[in-house]
Parts: C-alpha cells; sequence; structure tokens
C-alpha cells in the first residue's frame, strides 16, 4: 500500500509514502469532516490511498488572487 499526494488545482505530484500499513491518525485524516474526506481522499483498487492537496505555487496564487478559489482547476 502507498499514499500518493497530488495537487487538487495542478495536478502535480507532491510525493509518495510508501508502506505496508500506516493509521489514519499519523496521516491527520481523523482531523477532516466527512466531506473534506470525500472531496480530499480516494483509493484505487490496488489499495493504494490518494490524497488531494495544494502545491506551494498554486497556495501563492491563492493567495495573489483570491478569487481563484471559485475554481477546481485554475492552472492550466
Amino acid at each position: 500500500m502507498a499514499i500518493h499526494y497530488h495537487c487538487r488545482h495542478c495536478g502535480t505530484n507532491l510525493g509518495s509514502i510508501e508502506r505496508t500499513s500506516i493509521h489514519s491518525e499519523t496521516l491527520g485524516l481523523h482531523k477532516l469532516t466527512e466531506r473534506e474526506r470525500q472531496e480530499m481522499v480516494s483509493y484505487d483498487s490496488s489499495g493504494d490511498i490518494h490524497i488531494a492537496a495544494i502545491c506551494e505555487n498554486c497556495q501563492e496564487a491563492l493567495e495573489r488572487t483570491p478569487d481563484y478559489h471559485q475554481y477546481d482547476y485554475f492552472i492550466h
């Protein structure tokens, strides 16, 4: 099982954790609301976890241009 992080705005691969087992508390997933968990966490058929986060570039773009918050994808 692996945990893969990617930017939810631009799709950039942020990194992966290769572990045979890991608790959701270690990742902080237990602090997410049910809605946040549905939007940010997905599982594939091999058991890998995919977490949609935000990269530094997209975070900076959101801070410079707050109107971007209304878009799921603002960097093309």
